[in-house]
């Protein structure tokens, strides 16, 4: 498949969980072409594909939708707003939508998610652990990571480690590595520690309400309290959420995305690779950094950069990009998912990867590594392939590791 010539259709911030009466008047422009089924990744496998959903919808028959498989199935892709002629937001707009009503429908939901939101609620964060644990892997960052709070004056650099570089053993490599290229580029930055919470974009995609206006709410509030110049993300997730959604609901901030501000500080950075890495490299779109919010540019300028890297594009690139399969409600339900499909989006997304020739598989999300790294065991590509984030080709090439 080429590459789409149509650029990413802008977010519209302040559309947030439309009723589902609502949700008619702004699908009415559908012309019923079926490109964005065509285009979905999942349509094949949900009762009611983004077409016919739209269409049920329509003619007033949404319930019979509400009772299907479709709501959890949409992997929040984005790749049916960015085809559509009319710009519909069906991802970002009916399916939260779509969800909210499959809640308060009382239809059970998937034990995984369900687990992943009362976690949020009870310890902002859906891994269940104490809020105490955000910091402990800045204890073996090698580097200071100082604590607003502490600190107790105003920074140029807020970073949101966000939930994943928290606490997951392999997430917290990337943050421990975005650490030290911090430090190294001598920026002025602080995190919030326990104070952090969720930002919410899963709880938001998922129909949650209340859960992710309580979230919103506690998270303007902690981050009023500070004075910085810009919030720093690792999660592309959290990045389109703080940076589109938060807005409208008054949390307006300066936010980038970590490919974004090191790109901005490419000529600084680049006199700090010193390490040749000739390795063959091909790198993964992420839906949130790609499609979303449209940085396609700066993570490959960022590769480019290290001495003796050669970039090489994967079949699916840019606006056209596969999805890994693991956005929004989607990490939470993979085994929902899996019994109903064939195979796993990351498999099919390494294998585009080795048909490159890429010895190594660049990612700029926190759930990628760990992803991919499952997807290439699944596929037996083990050996011939190694799936790193870019803050860890740069850190190796600084010498930081």
């Amino acid at each position: 498949m080429g590459t789409l010539q149509a650029p990413p259709v802008p977010e519209k911030p302040g559309v947030l969980f439309p009723e589902l009466a609502s949700a008619e008047d702004k699908f009415r422009s559908c012309i019923q072409c079926g490109v964005c089924t065509g285009s979905c990744p999942m349509g094949e496998v949900m009762d009611f594909p983004p077409r016919k959903a739209v269409k049920m919808l329509l003619e007033g028959r949404l319930g019979e939708v509400v009772a299907s498989n479709t709501a959890w199935l949409c992997i929040s892709c984005h790749t049916c707003a960015v085809r559509c002629p009319r710009q519909l937001q069906i991802s970002d707009g009916l399916l939260p939508a779509l969800r909210a009503a499959v809640m308060s429908s009382g239809k059970p939901l998937d034990a995984d998610l369900q687990k992943a939101l009362q976690n949020t609620y009870l310890y902002g964060n859906p891994m269940g652990l104490s809020p105490r644990k955000r910091g402990e892997w800045t204890k073996t960052a090698g580097v200071p990571v100082p604590v607003i709070s502490q600190l107790r004056r105003a920074v140029d650099v807020l970073w949101i480690v966000e939930c994943y570089p928290s606490f997951d053993p392999r997430g917290q490599d990337v943050a421990r590595n975005l650490a030290r290229l911090l430090h190294a580029l001598g920026v002025d930055f602080a995190i919030l520690g326990h104070e952090e919470r969720c930002i919410g974009d899963c709880e938001w995609l998922a129909g949650e309400r209340g859960l992710f206006e309580m979230l919103i709410e506690r998270n303007i509030e902690i981050l009023n309290k500070y004075q910085f110049r810009e919030i720093l993300l690792t999660d592309p997730h959290a990045y389109r959420t703080l940076r589109n959604v938060y807005p409208s609901l008054g949390g307006a901030f300066t936010v980038k995305h970590y490919v974004q501000f090191l790109a901005e500080h490419l000529g600084k950075l680049k006199p700090l690779l010193k390490r040749k890495l000739a390795q063959p490299v091909t790198y993964h779109d992420s839906c949130c950094l790609g499609r979303k919010t449209g940085h396609y540019d700066e993570p490959r300028a960022l590769l480019q950069a290290i001495p003796g890297m050669k970039l090489l594009e994967m079949i699916q690139n840019r606006e056209s990009s596969l999805c890994c399969g693991g956005g929004s409600t989607t990490i939470y339900l993979d085994r929902f998912i899996q019994e109903r499909t064939k195979d796993r989006l990351a498999n099919r997304r390494i294998l585009q990867a080795v048909a490159t020739g890429a010895e190594v598989l660049a990612v700029a999300c926190p759930y990628e590594p760990s992803r991919f790294e499952d997807a290439v065991k699944m596929t037996d590509q083990e050996g011939n392939l190694i799936v790193r984030d870019i803050l860890e080709l740069l850190a190796e090439s600084m010498e930081l590791q």
